[in-house]
């Protein structure tokens, strides 16, 4: 694990330290309680995410806030979560969703202005870069997922924390196991998190072919933006940002159609996300309502994720181009 996460630390480009932990859900839970959060907080972050985002946060007691999403990045707009802050306000928690990124400057701007702690949701960012930056270097904690499907998979669960503070890099260690540190006593209330030492080996080979995975990502993510239809938006790239296309998200007004046509086809797709966090049952204690989020809401009707992967041969990605532009032509 160790070698992992020490490649992990060059690979991001920046000074600090990488813990590998269970899972990536864990990696956002352990960040948390490292940095002191717990019930009576809050933490604000995005409801157009993966479910786990908001379970870590669940996970140690706090609440999330939720701030609508930027119309064309589909990220966290900043100038929407400044508004939402309170005094119980911890933590801001941006998501770098689909392999975008959001924009970090006014993320820390905002949080220095209040005096808040930042932690980057990167699950889905493994390679991104924004103003020439890695994804999870900014804020105070960048959480990573090696869930199979990421940019980054590993043959099962995993998980890291990266951190440019030595003091809470040892915190996240104790955590991740049982709260110990070089003996068997434990210094706080821990848990069994540790990265697997298999899927760490797994995930060190795997992490020199990377770049040519994300070269690979971004070359048909442009095949799909030349072949597509006019009528067919993608979200637009955060302004210097280098998108790593964990997902080809498109949006569309006939959804419907194209999900139709692609089923014809027996083509692959999804949907990320079909409902918005605050919408879901489970979380109504929440308080939130339909149009509290005009536009994740929105947005949650209109996108759709088309197939790539490296190893999708180019005149795949030109055929769903054109079951997709049919699609919508019927």
């Amino acid at each position: 694990m160790k070698a992992f996460e020490e490649s992990m630390c060059r690979f991001l480009g920046v000074p600090g330290q990488a813990v590998g932990v269970g899972n990536g859900t864990d990696a956002l839970a352990i960040a948390l309680r490292a940095l002191g959060v717990g019930h009576g907080d809050e933490v604000i972050t995005v409801s157009n995410t993966a479910v786990a985002t908001v379970c870590a946060i669940r996970m140690v007691g706090a609440t999330p806030v939720f701030c609508d999403v930027d119309p064309h990045t589909l990220l966290m707009d900043v100038a929407d979560a400044a508004k939402r802050i309170t005094r119980k306000t911890k933590i801001i928690l941006p998501v770098h969703l689909f392999g975008n990124a959001v924009d970090m400057r006014s993320v820390l701007q905002l949080a220095e202005q209040h005096r808040l702690r930042v932690i980057e949701d990167c699950a889905q960012s493994c390679g991104t870069l924004v103003h020439g930056r890695a994804t999870g270097t900014w804020g105070d904690v960048g959480c990573f997922s090696f869930y199979p499907t990421k940019n980054l998979g590993a043959y099962g669960d995993g998980g890291l924390c990266f951190t440019r503070d030595r003091g809470l890099a040892d915190s996240i260690r104790q955590i991740r196991s049982y709260g110990c540190g070089a003996t068997s006593v434990s210094q706080c209330e821990g848990v069994n998190s540790r990265l697997d030492e298999v899927q760490a080996a797994v995930l060190e080979i795997k992490l020199r072919y990377l770049p040519e995975y994300l070269r690979r990502r971004r070359y048909l993510a442009a095949v799909y933006r030349e072949h597509l239809a006019p009528e067919i938006a993608m979200p637009s790239t955060t302004a210097g940002a280098i998108h790593s296309y964990h997902l080809l998200v498109i949006q569309t007004d006939q959804r419907d159609r194209v999900v139709s046509g692609l089923k014809e086809d027996h083509v692959e797709h999804g949907i990320h996300y079909p409902v918005p966090i605050h919408r879901m049952g489970i979380y109504r204690f929440l308080g939130y309502r339909q149009g509290s989020l005009r536009v994740t809401e929105a947005a949650a009707d209109r996108i759709l994720s088309l197939p790539l992967y490296p190893e999708l041969p180019t005149s795949a990605a030109e055929r769903v181009c054109a079951i997709v532009n049919g699609s919508i032509g019927k």
